[in-house]
């Protein structure tokens, strides 16, 4: 737990794992419900292939200005100049507010944006997200598990869900009625500050949070990202699909291997195993379009 602000009741929780010497590791923001342990299969697979990967849980922040300045700390006190960002939902949105927060000095090398919307207005919830803080935490989840999945899951989807409400659970008022007040107020993206950020966008074919619209203003405000949807996977994917996404989480950071900006450990990168990871997915691909 780090404290970077001069609030001492700001604490950020992280889970840092994979090698020390990596200097632009992948970093994960969490959604509204999340907490930095619902990574846990990110962390335990990516590390075990050699990344480093920091899993993180904001503190209070009300407004994003407040997040993007506490994050800048965060950074430099971890003495990192550089990093990934993989951000699900409201922490994909935080994400594209820091990178477009920190353009005229790039603190972003790259990002994932897991079913992640770039404006906030989205959710039609502009005009409550000041009374949030008012609110009681009972209200508050009830707030969010509207959004989760009902009606007939698989198991690992039902898994996922349970493992989220449990998360829920351990979060207070404050802490929730803060996201909430994040994800709803309203903002958006300005994409010319960050066009030249390599960005994959992750979404999922089945039900989610998100709505069709807000998928397509992605695509149109990141033209040139790469794509990875996944057939099935609803609001937390990196819990029920975690082995696809992982494997696109690689792809994504192939690019960077053998520069400085690598997120993994060099000795830990052969050809023919990448190779292999690609010629996997181009397989499964196929399969889910047949």
């Amino acid at each position: 737990q780090i404290i970077v602000d001069d609030d001492d009741s700001k604490v950020w929780s992280l889970y840092d794992a994979g090698p020390r010497t990596i200097r632009c590791p992948l970093i994960f923001l969490p959604p509204v419900s999340g907490t930095a342990d619902v990574f846990f299969q990110q962390i335990l697979a990516l590390t075990g292939w050699g990344y480093r990967v920091i899993a993180l849980q904001y503190p209070v922040y009300w407004d994003h200005l407040e997040f993007c300045d506490g994050f800048r700390k965060l950074l430099d006190h971890l003495q990192l100049d550089k990093v990934h960002l993989f951000g699900a939902s409201l922490g994909g949105f935080l994400a594209q507010k820091f990178a477009e927060y920190t353009h005229k000095s790039p603190r972003v090398q790259s990002l994932i944006l897991c079913n992640a919307f770039s404006d906030t207005s989205i959710f039609n919830q502009t005009w409550t997200a000041n009374s949030f803080w008012l609110m009681p935490a009972f209200m508050l989840k009830k707030i969010v598990l509207g959004n989760f999945a009902s009606g007939p899951l698989d198991p690992e989807m039902a898994d996922g869900i349970d493992f989220m409400v449990d998360r829920l659970e351990s979060l207070g008022q404050s802490e929730l009625a803060s996201r909430l007040t994040l994800n709803c107020q309203n903002s958006y993206v300005e994409p010319h500050k960050i066009r030249d950020i390599p960005v994959t966008i992750m979404d999922v074919f089945d039900q989610s949070a998100l709505s069709t619209e807000a998928k397509e203003e992605m695509y149109k405000l990141y033209p040139n990202a790469r794509r990875a949807h996944l057939k099935t996977g609803g609001n937390f994917p990196y819990l029920c699909r975690s082995a696809e996404v992982n494997l696109y989480i690689q792809i994504h950071l192939l690019q960077f291997h053998g520069t400085r900006y690598a997120a993994i450990d060099p000795s830990m990168v052969s050809a023919e195993e990448l190779e292999v990871q690609k010629i996997s997915l181009h397989t499964s691909n196929e399969q889910e379009e047949q």
